[in-house]
């Protein structure tokens, strides 16, 4: 029997510097790459349940449907930031994922993103099931993600609240 997957909640991503071309006129980081940063962490966590450029040479992969970014201090040019990813939901096509962009400098939390992502069968162009094997690896990380408390901020809509 083999030993069981361990996933680590939230996973840490490696450690990236803030290019100047990204700071707007204002004098942060761009709000499009906020998107780049949580972009790149989820092609550094979904291998980790086999959604990568492997699999996606075989005929399938994964597209984003819906995100919600929230900013909440800003990021400036040379600072270094870290993305923690979790995945909080799952089902047989979709996944859920919670992201937060943390300044290594600073030590505290720049944005956080949440993310639905399909599963797609590239030849059809249909959403498709996730095969069994990864199935498994996503339920495995699923439990590990439900052991910790939710995030917070997840689920929160965009609206003016009254």
């Amino acid at each position: 029997m083999s030993e069981p997957e361990v996933f680590p909640v939230p996973l840490r991503t490696s450690v990236k510097t803030v290019d100047p071309a990204w700071i707007d006129y204002n004098g942060h980081l761009n709000m499009a790459y906020y998107n780049v940063f949580f972009d790149t962490a989820l092609d550094e966590a979904a291998p980790l349940i086999g959604l990568g450029p492997a699999y996606v040479a075989t005929g399938s992969s994964w597209f984003t449907a819906e995100a919600h970014v929230r900013y909440l201090r800003e990021i400036h040019a040379g600072e270094r930031v870290r993305v923690l990813v979790r995945l909080v939901d799952a089902d047989a096509k979709r996944l859920h994922w919670w992201e937060e962009l943390w300044s290594e400098d600073g030590g505290f939390l720049s944005a956080t993103s949440e993310t639905l992502t399909l599963h797609v069968d590239m030849t059809a162009k249909k959403v498709t099931p996730f095969p069994p094997a990864m199935a498994e690896r996503i339920a495995a990380w699923r439990r590990a993600d439900a052991a910790h408390p939710r995030p917070q901020g997840l689920g929160r809509s965009v609206g003016i609240r009254r």
